[in-house]
């Protein structure tokens, strides 16, 4: 059992060193690293340098790199605020329409970023407002933008995708490719919901339509950001060249072939194509001198620095544990189990989700990913599903008080009482959610 053991050992080393100690989670992996390393007695220095070949090595590693800097270009060329002023202009018309804007502006940038506080302060400092002079009340503004929040992580490309592409036993069964189609359909249903619990809110407050003269017109709108559309077409034609008709067509070319079309990665050319479209569609906006651009590019390296130390060594630690034998050890542990598979999916449900309110998403998968999917597999569950449902109980972080970033982002941005969201947040997001993750388990909810 001593892989299971190092398992444990990591997971409180990170806990203590991020939440009680209070330090950046960055420093909590490389000690939980340091940990796992030293479970292998006298193989301690191979083991450290294999995870470490390992993790410098991983594809991954280097994508999540690529997402954040694409994240911080198209935030710095201003397309994510053309796209929204864009969508406001089309919704902004309808009742409660500032609140539809926020949950679909969430679910684009969600998209983008993957970053749920980034997620709610973007959105947020959009309709924050507009929402509040529409009729919403404070605290139910910052109630919505902090559950529309958790899209960062819900759908791809996230963070927390990569932390579970980054477990050497869930990289060995799940492609990339899979996890982000599937991951995007089980982040739609979250979407769905998110605006059929709106459509009930404006219903149960009596919201009344925007003002107009907050409204900028849907031609005046898409004449100043049509541009920042071409920014999707980054992620579709990685998409479209890899899935579906036009992948089965090339690689039954005989020029291109099975083998090449196999060596395209989505979540390696999506980030390069989007940068790519956002630098030449917001040229304008660029720095222009080397001066500037080296003065921009060192701005950006503050946000590399955590999740470059999270990512290298999550997967350092998880290539550590896979050489102790954690495999078989949770094998031999969750085949011990004698409990029906939909009260699995629903106990895992409840670990993610209980780790996730003192801890990020990425913490907590870092902390009890691999343990949940070999939980969850043991019980029956296609990999690639349990990924997913574990992802979809994950994106409860946004809206679980107490500690939820999001929560006080939102909160300040309405001008509300963080506590008062607390029990909102559980009835409209966290509960609903968990209850879709556990459907996505089952396989009730195709993905």
């Amino acid at each position: 059992m001593t892989g299971f053991i190092a398992l444990v050992v990591f997971i409180g080393v990170i806990i203590i060193w991020n939440v009680i100690v209070k330090r950046n989670m960055g420093e909590a992996m490389f000690l939980g690293f340091i940990a796992t390393v030293l479970f292998g007695g006298t193989d301690a220095p191979r083991l450290f340098w294999d995870g470490l070949v390992f993790a410098s090595t991983y594809e991954v590693l280097y994508a999540a790199v690529a997402f954040v800097f694409m994240a911080f270009l198209v935030d710095r060329l201003n397309l994510i605020q053309a796209l929204l002023r864009i969508l406001n202009s089309l919704i902004g018309k309808l009742p409660g329409g500032a609140a539809y804007m926020s949950t679909v502006g969430s679910a684009i940038l969600g998209a983008l970023s993957g970053s749920n506080s980034a997620n709610t302060a973007t959105t947020g400092s959009i309709t924050a407002q507009w929402m509040i002079k529409s009729g919403w009340s404070r605290e139910t503004t910052a109630t919505i933008l902090a559950g529309n929040g958790g899209l960062g992580a819900a759908l791809p490309p996230n963070s927390s995708m990569f932390i579970m592409l980054g477990f050497a036993p869930i990289g060995a069964v799940v492609a990339e490719g899979d996890l982000y189609i599937a991951l995007l359909i089980g982040g739609g249903y979250q979407v769905i919901y998110r605006m059929i619990l709106v459509f009930l809110l404006v219903k149960k407050n009596g919201i009344k339509a925007l003002p107009s003269e907050d409204i900028l017109g849907f031609r005046e709108a898409l004449k100043q950001g049509w541009k920042s559309i071409f920014i999707f077409f980054g992620a579709l034609i990685p998409i479209l060249v890899t899935v579906g008709p036009l992948a089965e067509a090339l690689k039954n070319n005989p020029n291109i072939g099975p083998e090449a079309m196999d060596e395209i990665s989505l979540i390696t050319w999506i980030p390069i194509l989007i940068m790519l479209i956002s630098l030449i569609i917001g040229r304008k906006k660029t720095p222009g001198s080397l001066a500037n651009w080296s003065k921009m590019l060192s701005s950006a390296i503050p946000q590399f620095t955590t999740i470059g130390a999270l990512m290298l060594f999550a997967v350092a630690a998880s290539e550590v544990l896979s050489q102790l034998g954690l495999a078989n050890d949770l094998s031999q542990i969750t085949s011990s189990l004698d409990i029906p598979k939909w009260l699995m999916v629903l106990m895992v449900g409840i670990l993610v989700t209980l780790v996730a309110g003192p801890l990020s998403s990425t913490a907590t998968l870092t902390a009890v990913g691999l343990v949940s999917f070999s939980a969850l597999t043991s019980a029956g569950v296609d990999p690639l599903v349990a990924v997913v449902a574990i992802l979809a109980f994950s994106s409860t972080e946004g809206a679980s008080p107490p500690a939820s970033g999001s929560i006080f982002i939102a909160s300040g941005l309405a001008g509300a009482r963080p506590e008062k969201t607390f029990i909102p947040l559980i009835l409209y997001y966290m509960l609903p959610i968990v209850g879709i993750g556990w459907l996505i388990g089952m396989e009730i909810l195709p993905v």
